[in-house]
């Protein structure tokens, strides 16, 4: 009878742990990417009362099955799939990062290199990319030209000093298009907008004027403050003139101008009505060219109107230095910064972890998981998820998988299993009191 009395108390104690797991996922109901616990239940070893025996052919007596008393109930296993995806949330923040699959983000705190599923990161004062605790977020950075160097894992700055800016470019070419009305006897004026090497943008103003006489495309006026000029036509009839001193070379036909000791120099290419290129240099000590592409230009007794726009096909249009305007994550975790001229550039990725047994993880608080000797070890290098089935999602959070219905279900048979454990407990104290009140 005592034995009852003790088989119902660890019954008591294994619903009572339930009872426990079930409150904490209760509790974790809108916990970012936390993963319900369940337990099992498994019995406890057995007092044999009377062992079993065979069949005896001598005596043609059959055998006999073993006598055993339990002794109660344990818990056998309180069991998570961590890798179980939990339903999504939208927040539309940059950092609210959820994956889809069975990887881990991969963050370090105080040297230790844990993993998580929430992905509810932020930026701290230096740029770094945390976790709400401050652990910092684990990945790969990229080099100068934006190639993901993937050698082991270290911690994914998004707005540091070294990323602020990016580098300018001259301008190389300019397109004009539009129509010239061969019907004006004076100048048409439009300004061109170009860039140097150094990022400063300056402004050339053209004259355009429409020649009938002897070329058959017209005559063309460029007047050019700063910067150079490529002039293609067919037949080309080149002139320059200036302010400053004018040096023309009889073998070559180009012509030299200058100001102030600096050559600011004309160079006609061999303009021999095929088009050729004649460039005009800057008058500062170095020579910048600038192809100028008229070909969609009109020369219609119609109304002028030009356009003048920076790059030719698409390239050369010469950009200023970039400030970086924004920064976000792709799909397969590259942390892409965009800037204020138009540059986009991958500073980073995000690298991911997976794990053999990942049910052997184990829980440490703060949404992290840490390895262990079931669960299977991290190699330092991390993976990147574009190269399996996954995805990250910048904007989106992934929440608990918690299911009330079955938390609640489960706390109902958890409940009446321990009602019962403890009847066992007052039955067998009625029994005894019985027992005792026969000495009566």
């Amino acid at each position: 009878m005592m034995r009852s009395l003790f088989s119902a108390v660890s019954g008591l104690k294994a619903h009572q742990t339930k009872m426990d797991v079930i409150g904490n996922n209760i509790a974790n109901v809108n916990t970012v990417a936390y993963k319900s616990q369940s337990v099992t239940f498994g019995d406890v070893y057995y007092q044999t009362t009377q062992v079993a025996t065979g069949p005896n052919e001598a005596s043609g007596k059959g055998g006999t099955n073993a006598k055993q008393i339990g002794l109660g109930s344990t818990v056998g296993a309180i069991s998570v799939d961590p890798t179980a995806q939990g339903a999504s949330e939208r927040t539309d923040n940059t950092w609210d990062l959820m994956i889809s699959g069975d990887k881990f983000f991969v963050v370090s705190n105080a040297g230790n290199t844990y993993f998580t599923r929430a992905g509810d990161f932020t930026t701290d004062l230096d740029g770094a990319i945390v976790t709400q605790s401050g652990a910092n977020v684990m990945g790969w950075k990229a080099d100068a030209d934006g190639n993901i160097i993937k050698d082991r894992v270290q911690a994914l700055y998004a707005t540091s000093p070294e990323y602020t800016y990016t580098a300018p470019a001259a301008t190389t070419g300019v397109t004009i298009t539009g129509n010239v009305d061969s019907r004006e006897t004076g100048d048409i004026a439009y300004t061109v907008n170009f860039y140097d090497s150094l990022g400063n943008e300056y402004q050339a103003t053209l004259n355009l004027t429409y020649d009938s006489k002897d070329a058959a495309a017209g005559t063309t006026s460029y007047n050019v403050v700063g910067g150079s000029v490529t002039m293609n036509g067919q037949p080309t009839e080149l002139s320059v003139s200036c302010d400053s001193q004018v040096v023309f070379n009889t073998n070559t036909g180009a012509s030299m101008v200058g100001n102030a000791g600096l050559a600011l120099t004309f160079t006609d290419n061999s303009a021999d009505g095929s088009g050729n290129i004649a460039n005009i240099g800057t008058n500062n000590g170095n020579t910048s060219t600038i192809n100028v592409d008229a070909s969609g230009l009109t020369m219609y007794a119609a109304a002028s109107n030009i356009n003048a726009t920076m790059g030719i096909n698409g390239t050369g249009a010469g950009k200023a230095v970039g400030k970086m305007t924004s920064v976000g994550v792709n799909e397969a975790g590259q942390i892409v910064a965009s800037y204020s001229n138009g540059d986009t550039k991958k500073i980073g990725q995000i690298a991911v972890a997976s794990f053999t047994n990942p049910s052997g993880l184990e829980k440490v608080g703060d949404n992290l998981y840490a390895a262990t000797l079931n669960s299977g070890s991290f190699d330092g290098i991390g993976e990147d998820i574009s190269e399996s089935s996954g995805k990250i999602t910048s904007g989106y959070l992934e929440m608990s998988n918690v299911d009330l219905a079955d938390q609640f279900t489960n706390m109902i048979t958890t409940q009446r299993g321990y009602q019962a454990n403890s009847r066992i407990i007052t039955v067998s104290d009625t029994m005894l009191e019985e027992l005792i009140n026969l000495k009566r």
